[in-house]
């Protein structure tokens, strides 16, 4: 993977992990948390979708994607939370 690459894969993880945070609990998780939570919601969102069979392509895609994947995640984040 290329620089610039890298940089759009970082952005997209940070912006899904800003809207997941607001959308699920009224807020983001910092830069780096934002980060994290987007990477994993974007491989749990790709999965989810092609399970559906729905392909996002481009840049708005690919956020909805990993936005939606995002809030799964933190969804049964805060169901594991509540269990314990």
């Amino acid at each position: 993977m290329d620089p610039t690459g890298l940089v759009i894969f970082l952005v997209i993880g940070a912006v899904a992990g800003w809207l997941a945070g607001l959308l699920m609990r009224g807020g983001g998780f910092g830069l780096l948390g934002n980060i994290v939570v987007g990477i994993i919601g974007a491989v749990i969102g790709g999965y989810a979708f092609g399970l559906l069979g729905i392909a996002a392509g481009g840049l708005i895609g690919s956020i909805v994607t990993a936005t939606v994947g995002a809030v799964i995640l933190l969804f049964i984040v805060g169901l594991l939370k509540k269990a314990t």
